[in-house]
């Protein structure tokens, strides 16, 4: 099966000048050696894998382990510094501004970590919010929507608002959001 997401010897360096740091990290350098030496914070050190489509592909770490910078590396809210992530064989790194935008509407979703969701409208509709201002049909966004609540096991509250549900069901909302 072709590989959906490929990633390449990915690194992210945060601080002044830090394309200097990754001759330093392939040197061998620690992590903790480039903090001293250069002032600069490792966020991802030549990280690669691949993930096949359709696949559920996990990150786990300790905390400051750089889960979130990785993550925020695949849709380029952190520039990554150095290496390559490719999205159905192209490489998202070198994509301009207008491609960047069809991407992130298009083809990838992030759930935060406090999940986002807008008290005023129901499950359903927080769910359905990302199609809506994509522009997606009413019962085109609908169906999707109550497709990936079913997933999460949250079909039977979709009438239900954020506040009337548990801390992780609200969690459950961010992820169907996202798959929708």
């Amino acid at each position: 099966m072709k590989n959906h997401i490929k990633v390449v010897n990915l690194i992210k360096i945060f601080g002044k000048n830090p394309e200097r740091c990754v001759g330093l990290l392939k040197q061998g350098l620690s992590k903790e050696g480039i903090m001293q030496t250069t002032g600069n914070v490792v966020g991802v050190n030549q990280v690669s894998f691949s993930v096949e489509k359709g696949k559920i592909f996990v990150i786990m770490g300790l905390s400051g382990s750089g889960k979130s910078t990785l993550l925020r590396c695949l849709n380029l809210i952190n520039k990554p510094t150095s290496g390559q992530i490719f999205v159905d064989g192209e490489d998202i790194t070198k994509y301009n501004k207008s491609q960047l935008r069809l991407f992130r509407q298009k083809k990838i979703s992030m759930v935060f970590q406090y999940f986002g969701l807008l008290d005023h409208r129901t499950v359903l509709k927080n769910v359905e919010f990302g199609l809506e201002v994509s522009g997606v049909p009413q019962d085109q966004r609908t169906e999707r929507a109550r497709q990936a609540l079913a997933s999460v096991g949250l079909s039977e509250w979709a009438d239900k608002f954020p506040d009337e549900l548990s801390g992780g069901m609200q969690q459950r909302v961010g992820l169907a959001r996202a798959l929708a």
